[in-house]
């Protein structure tokens, strides 16, 4: 078993082919709430799709008592063979147990339990009766003059295995309803006002062999490469919808452009409303059981959703024959006392409600053990427009294929045995245009202390699945990341058995399989962390991105594109980053912590034509509980884009305090002040530096009897 195991992992290295990204997260620090998770994601320390994935499984939860095992190796820092330890030792068992039962037994050790404890759920769970929580979230900016956002989210466990959820919000900048203007050939919307919406609900109800979800909801299947909206690494059907997105940074108050279209009151800038994603809204259901020693499931769903795109994503069929050199619709703004369009137009906005999709799909799996099953995934969708009077498409920049209907079907599989597990997925894409085929496979082999990954992924060119997340690199092609790409990957996690050290490694190389000219990239990391030394707890990590092996040199850029291709489209950059950083934790006592951390990063520049543009940032945290129930939190961020030119880009310090009170019942209070500072100087700028902007935050939790 050895000898195959080093051939797969030698055969995994050297053959070309598809890509993945680790299912161990960057780092491995205690998550108390939401505040932690944005902040690991504002300094750079957790990627955007960790903070997602990371944030999703905090409002939802695992349940220790029942989770499966993809559920599980979702939390931070669990390796496969931990997952199946700790599944072994509760069949074991075979009754309930604490969190506190995990440690003595030796599942888990204390810091490990610290890291995963605000993701666990379950552990008061009642037999009877009517249970949940509601949340009520606001944001206000010192120079809002209207009604701030608010974000109303409810959750309900009732008896008989219902649950049920809301989520509300009142906002003030979405745009309502657009539609096509023959007369100016363009599309028409009035300003919006404030307005109550329910974006978000769900009823759903859970038996011992089935379970029905009727609302908005997420699912996914396999590598997340035919279907998958979850985020979760390790998806296995569908979950209910409640994610939502907090306000950012202040917006511009006017929201037009246009002679005369905004006054003196209106140049000023504003909060802007809660956010949400557009999933699934309609009826999903799984029915599973077993026969001897094979379970069988099955899944099916159908849905049908409203969704908006931004202008850049559309164009008219009725003027063009394809989107190669055709504008974009134009969208007027019907002022109010106004009898007709204007000049005023709409300046980056979302169209709300520009088309519906209907999906439907299903899956069915066979398993003859936790880690062996195989499986089928086919889905397929359609959109119908709701702007009449136009013929409207997609773009190649969409994430959405254009000229009609569009799906996929494909097949997975899993088996594990000792320490190697093993995992495929491949799909076939179903277009207007062709479609195209996308493959996915990796292995996992270690312990509970150890994991070596190692993944390959291959997507056409032709690929393009609006409804697939597999893993793969940040760039885009044809509007989505999985497709055009060619890769692997190899990852590490060790940890020493006393917990005193950890570190992660990787590399990835990809190109793009369809068409010349083919860039070859490469990135890799390295972090170290010491987390068992006396109060401080140091890290270190290097990084390193050269998006294109074929040139190196100064004066490359990194960011953005540089001229075009042959055949039109944009060329990417073909530049190098490499970055540096360290961080140190400074815990006297349990009721105090503080951290100091600092990035270097040099990356090539055009304006930089004889060296390399050079990036800072820093920052200083702090936290501390007076009382068990009462949490604060201080941070101060420094972030300078260019340290040898400070009149473009971004430079900015941002300060923060956040309290966060635990009442005995389980509610809670959490308020956040959170102060902006534009050091960009006024003197030679291509724009002026920002006033100083001021944020208030309050959440209010409650927990229903």
């Amino acid at each position: 078993m050895r000898r195959v195991c080093l051939f797969l992992l030698w055969m995994m290295w050297w053959l070309p082919a598809p890509r993945a990204r680790a299912e161990t997260y960057a780092v491995e620090r205690p998550i108390e709430d939401e505040a932690d998770l944005l902040a690991l994601g504002d300094e750079g320390a957790l990627p955007e799709e960790d903070v997602e994935a990371l944030r999703e499984l905090l409002r939802t939860g695992v349940d220790p008592l029942t989770a499966s095992r993809e559920a599980l190796y979702a939390l931070p820092g669990f390796t496969w063979a931990q997952v199946d330890a700790l599944i072994a030792w509760r069949e074991a068992r075979a009754g309930g147990f604490t969190e506190e039962d995990l440690v003595e037994a030796g599942v888990l050790t204390e810091a490990q339990l610290d890291r995963v404890r605000a993701f666990l759920v379950g552990r008061t769970r009642s037999t009877s009766g009517v249970a949940g929580r509601v949340r009520l979230l606001s944001a206000y900016g010192m120079a809002d003059a209207r009604v701030p956002p608010v974000l109303l989210q409810a959750r309900v466990r009732g008896p008989w295995g219902l649950h049920a959820g809301l989520t509300a919000s009142l906002t003030r900048r979405r745009l309502e309803a657009v539609h096509y203007d023959s007369r100016s050939r363009a599309l028409v919307a009035r300003p919006p006002g404030v307005t109550a919406r329910l974006p978000k609900f769900h009823l759903r109800w859970e038996g011992a062999q089935a379970s029905v979800l009727v609302g908005a909801y997420r699912l996914g299947f396999g590598q997340r490469l035919t279907l998958d909206t979850t985020g979760r690494p390790a998806p296995e059907g569908f979950l209910p919808d409640e994610d939502f997105t907090p306000p950012g940074a202040p917006e511009r108050r006017c929201m037009v452009s246009g002679a005369g279209a905004c006054g003196a009151e209106d140049l000023g800038r504003v909060t802007p409303d809660f956010g949400w994603t557009e999933g699934f809204r309609g009826v999903a259901g799984t029915v599973h059981g077993r026969v001897e020693d094979v379970t069988l499931s099955f899944t099916g769903f159908g849905s049908y959703q409203s969704r908006g795109l931004s202008q850049y994503e559309l164009f008219d069929r009725t003027r063009c024959a394809s989107a190669r050199g055709c504008p974009a619709p134009e969208v007027f703004a019907l002022l109010p006392g106004s009898r007709g369009t204007g000049t005023a137009r709409f300046v980056s906005r979302t169209l709300p409600g520009v088309f519906h999709e209907w999906v439907g799909g299903g899956h069915a799996a066979v398993g003859v053990s936790p880690r062996a099953r195989l499986g089928m995934t086919a889905w397929g969708a359609g959109p119908l427009w709701a702007l009449e009077g136009m013929a409207p498409d997609f773009r190649e920049q969409a994430r959405y294929p254009g000229g009609g209907g569009y799906g996929a079907v494909g097949l997975d599989a899993a088996w594990g045995s000792g320490p190697v597990d093993l995992f495929f997925e491949g799909t076939r894409s179903f277009a207007a245009a062709g479609g195209g085929f996308g493959a996915f496979q990796r292995i996992v082999l270690g312990d509970r202390a150890r994991q070596l990954e190692g993944s390959l992924r291959y997507y056409g060119r032709g690929f393009e699945n609006p409804h697939g997340r597999p893993l793969a690199s940040s760039d885009e092609s044809g509007g989505l990341r999985a497709s055009n790409e060619l890769g692997t990957r190899l990852c590490y996690l060790h940890r020493t058995e006393d917990e005193a050290w950890r570190w992660v490694g990787q590399v990835d190389l990809w190109t793009q399989p369809g068409g010349p000219p083919r860039f070859v990239h490469v990135t890799g990391s390295v972090r170290v962390e010491a987390l068992n030394v006396p109060v401080l707890q140091p890290s270190v990590w290097v990084e390193h991105h050269n998006k294109d092996l074929g040139r190196n040199g100064p004066g490359l850029c990194f960011e953005g594109t540089e001229g075009e291709l042959p055949g039109g489209e944009p060329a990417p950059c073909p530049g190098e980053r490499y970055g540096v950083g360290g961080r140190v934790t400074f815990e006297p006592t349990e009721a105090l912590r503080l951290a100091a951390r600092y990035q270097h990063t040099w990356m090539g520049s055009p304006q930089h034509p004889e060296g390399v543009r050079q990036d800072g940032r820093a920052l200083l945290e702090g936290i501390l509980r007076p009382l068990p129930s009462l949490r604060l939190h201080g941070r101060m961020s420094w972030r300078d884009e260019d340290l040898a030119d400070d009149t473009r880009l971004s430079q900015t310090l941002r300060t923060s305090l956040e309290g966060a009170w635990a009442l005995a019942s389980g509610s809670g209070i959490r308020a956040r002040y959170e102060f902006v500072l534009d050091l960009k100087t006024s003197e030679g700028a291509r724009t002026p530096p920002e006033p100083p902007q001021h944020l208030f935050r309050l959440e209010l939790e409650g927990v229903l009897p």
